[in-house]
């Protein structure tokens, strides 16, 4: 019994050390480089959500190319 608790503080150890390493470069990574969002609604037809269809498309929203003021004409810009 004493030997199977020490292996589930053990377990829970690792999950504790693994989820605050992972949390804040998720974040960072979400924050500075990159992140997905969903486009819903007809403000972006014919470009995105085609011939007036219920479902929300995904993007990949680009923090990167912005930060480095690489935008170009054609781009679609998303501002919060």
């Amino acid at each position: 019994m004493a030997q199977a608790q020490g292996l589930g503080k053990k377990y829970i150890k690792a999950f504790l050390k693994g989820f605050f390493v992972a949390v804040p470069v998720t974040v960072t990574f979400l924050d500075r480089v990159a992140c997905v969002a969903r486009v819903e609604g007809a403000s972006m037809q014919p470009s995105l959500n085609p011939g007036g269809r219920q479902a929300s498309d995904v993007v990949l929203l680009n923090h990167w190319s912005i930060r480095n003021y690489d935008v170009q004409r054609g781009d679609i810009v998303s501002l919060v």
